[in-house]
């Protein structure tokens, strides 16, 4: 069982990645994060390192999740060659990104990166995210690449909402990617 206070930093933690995935990180205040949480301002300053130390913690608990989400994936493939595996992660981020607080939250964590305590959080979980992927998967770099690039393409359609737009612009774009 958890302690009191790994409880509270996991509870705070989930109110932080909505909380930073609406106004971003400039915006949101801590008061914000601890009222989602149900707790105050002052117990959160006690869990984590100020607002920065805050949102870098919440930008590690989104790539752990995704990388949680990608191991379930590829279970689901089984023994599968790297395309197979490669699909199934693929299947399961769409639907990790249907909860458009994550989603969101990684788009404004790229959207900082200018401050350099948020730019090595994010390439750390890049880093860690890109290693799972090839290793879990086998794949050659070409193709992490591309699953990459799909995966970012996915975010742009859907922070976007271009499956909705009827034109033949982003018909190009949408075209063969589902999401749930």
């Amino acid at each position: 069982m958890r302690s009191t206070a790994e409880a509270r930093r996991a509870t705070v933690l989930n109110a932080a990645v909505s909380a930073f995935a609406r106004t971003g990180f400039h915006a949101t205040p801590v008061t914000a994060v601890a009222a989602a949480a149900g707790i105050s301002e002052a117990y959160v300053f006690r869990l984590f390192a100020g607002k920065l130390g805050l949102f870098v913690a919440a930008a590690g608990a989104c790539f752990e999740r995704i990388v949680v989400v990608l191991e379930a994936g590829a279970e689901r493939a089984g023994d599968a060659g790297p395309e197979e595996v490669l699909e199934a992660m693929g299947d399961a981020y769409a639907e990790l990104i249907a909860d458009r607080d994550l989603l969101l939250f990684q788009v404004q964590a790229q959207a900082v990166t200018d401050v350099p305590e948020v730019a090595e959080a994010v390439r750390a979980g890049y880093k860690r995210v890109a290693t799972f992927v090839r290793s879990r998967s086998g794949a050659s770099d070409a193709q992490v690449q591309q699953f990459f690039a799909y995966g970012q393409l996915c975010h742009l359609i859907v922070t976007a909402g271009l499956e909705q737009v009827p034109e033949p612009w982003a018909r190009a774009l949408t075209a063969g990617i589902r999401h749930p």
